[in-house]
């Protein structure tokens, strides 16, 4: 009788260690991208983004009791090392996850995570197909190509009007896409392109281009893809005396284009949302970057921004379920940011469209 009292008294503290074990376990959340390549920098912005929001809600007690677990996934902007990337994710028991940079990317692997039950927000995926799927787990805290490209096109028709230009893409769904957009706008404008060409990306010789753009007499190249190309193309544009100036989107925000462009890059145009770092909302948080010698441009702050609203969702629901979550996040609720307040649509989509121009000089981008 008292070998029976033991091993129940032994079993129930068991069962009490592993309730106590379960309740605390931690939060597991990825973040995916490029954290090789020639687009690492931009997976460099999305990994140090949440690492950060990660440590900050870490130190101020967890969300709701519950420490966050970090999982960096690699998928080098390639759709299968992404789909990869995504199945380790799952296979780890990841349920939320941050990404990933480029739509080629994002596109396949959130079928993987629907399938999983995984949350996932891309804070630099652009492509709207990304979110036209009626997909329950796919959210962005950034805007549409559809959005970013009107701006750029209208631009372009108000301010290039009886110039020559040329629309550049690298085939990507981000890079074409964009492209294809802002074509649209500018032909509504009354700007008819004189070229329409897309490149290889990952190539370093583009040449054969620019000599075609010098013999056009091209005034203006929009440029749809990443830094890496653009870059060259502005680099190789002046080796060749050609002053064109190139204007393109989000995929040049970050100082690696200016690295590879050269003091020539002075006057690339480039859409993107308003500066994040000068948002009220986030000057604390900048401060924290900035006292590490970390400049958070480009997707950084997108990034923080998208734990903030996963935390802010499972506090709002008392709710760790994804799909809660998701129905949470589609109800309209208003999210507080480092990019300011936030609120999504029933597709994912934030519903404020604030894309500006910015022009490149001295080494880094100022809003015009």
């Amino acid at each position: 009788m008292k070998k029976l009292l033991l091993a129940s008294l032994a079993l129930g503290a068991g069962l009490a260690l592993g309730g106590v074990a379960h309740a605390q376990a931690p939060l597991k959340l990825g973040v995916g991208g490029p954290m090789t390549g020639a687009n690492a920098a931009f997976g460099a912005q999305l990994k140090t983004g949440t690492e950060q929001a990660v440590a900050d809600i870490n130190a101020a007690g967890g969300v709701n009791g519950q420490k966050i677990e970090l999982f960096v996934g690699d998928d080098a902007s390639k759709p299968e090392q992404g789909k990869a990337a995504a199945n380790k994710f799952i296979s780890d028991g990841v349920k939320y996850v941050v990404g990933h940079f480029n739509s080629g990317v994002s596109i396949p692997t959130s079928t993987d995570y629907e399938e999983a039950g995984v949350l996932q927000i891309s804070p630099a995926s652009t492509n709207p197909t990304f979110t036209e799927r009626k997909l329950w787990n796919t959210f962005r805290t950034c805007g549409r190509d559809d959005q970013q490209g009107a701006v750029a096109g209208e631009y372009i028709a108000k301010n290039f009007k009886g110039k020559k230009v040329a629309i550049v893409h690298d085939k990507t769904p981000y890079g074409k896409g964009l492209a294809d957009e802002t074509q649209k706008a500018m032909n509504q404008g009354g700007v008819k392109e004189v070229i329409y060409e897309g490149i290889n990306p990952g190539e370093k010789d583009y040449s054969a281009l620019v000599s075609k753009l010098k013999a056009a007499g091209v005034d203006l190249v929009y440029y749809g893809g990443l830094h890496p190309e653009a870059g060259l193309l502005v680099r190789q544009m002046r080796d060749q005396g050609l002053n064109t100036v190139l204007f393109s989107g989000d995929g040049i925000t970050d100082k690696e284009f200016w690295t590879i462009a050269g003091p020539g890059a002075a006057g690339t145009l480039m859409t993107f949302g308003p500066d994040p770092r000068k948002n009220p909302a986030a000057k604390e948080v900048v401060e924290k970057f900035k006292a590490k010698g970390i400049d958070p441009e480009g997707y950084v702050l997108y990034s923080y921004a998208a734990v903030q609203i996963m935390k802010q969702a499972m506090e709002a629901t008392k709710s760790t379920d994804p799909k809660k979550l998701a129905d949470y996040m589609h109800s309209g609720a208003t999210f507080q940011t480092v990019l300011g307040p936030l609120s999504f649509d029933k597709k994912g989509d934030i519903t404020k469209k604030d894309y500006v121009v910015y022009e490149w000089k001295n080494g880094s981008y100022s809003e015009l």
